[in-house]
This record gives C-alpha cells, sequence and structure tokens, in this order.
C-alpha cells in the first residue's frame, strides 16, 4: 500500500497522519470487500504502507490514471476543512494494497515523505 501525500498544501504533521490514516482505512476496507486475497495477502505479510510526497494535485491526478491503467485500487482522501484547508480539498491519494513492484512502477519516481 501507498500513500501519496499532496505536498504543496504544506499541511502540520499531525494532519498529514490523520490525512494517511485514512487512505489506509478506505483501502483496507475496500479491498477486504473487493479483493479479498489481496487484502488477506497483504495483511498476513505486516500491512506494509509507504507514505510518499507529490509536488501537486495535477501530479497526483496523473498517478492516478496511471494506477487505474494497471488495475491498483485507488483512494481519495477529501478532508472536511475543519482545521487547515478548505472543504473538500484531496489531500491524499491512497494506492493498493498491490504487490511492490506493481506499486513501484507507478510510485517509484516519488519522494518519500
Amino acid at each position: 500500500m501507498v500513500i501519496v501525500v499532496r505536498g504543496e498544501l504544506r499541511l502540520t504533521t499531525g494532519k498529514i497522519a490523520a490525512q494517511v490514516a485514512h487512505a489506509a482505512v478506505n483501502l483496507a476496507c475496500q479491498s477486504e470487500v473487493r479483493a479479498p486475497a489481496a487484502f488477506e495477502a497483504w495483511s498476513r505479510g505486516g500491512q506494509k504502507k509507504i507514505v510518499l510526497t507529490s509536488p501537486s494535485l495535477e501530479d497526483m491526478m496523473t498517478l492516478e490514471r496511471e494506477a487505474r491503467a494497471r488495475r491498483i485500487p485507488t483512494t481519495w482522501v477529501e478532508d472536511a476543512g475543519l482545521t487547515e484547508v478548505p472543504p473538500g480539498t484531496c489531500t491524499c491519494l491512497g494506492l493498493g494494497p498491490a504487490p511492490a513492484a506493481t506499486l513501484d512502477a507507478v510510485t517509484g519516481k516519488l519522494d518519500l515523505l
């Protein structure tokens, strides 16, 4: 599982942690229903999560298109707007769970958070 954080928002550490958690929970819940074998493999394999950063929303949208073309599950996290950003702001893009090589083909050029 990879979570990509929208870098230009300059979110605080706590806000990033909450948004990443939202993405991970969303992906896990979706995967358990839609792809139980992938979920089980990810769960038994230590529930690996990598957090990366992307320079812009446009770059993240490109990542989503690439992921969907490879049949990698995706989810967007849109903030409620109660603290740091306006309501509906896309803060994170979650991808997976999927094999590391499959995710790396889409996100391998991004920097770790």
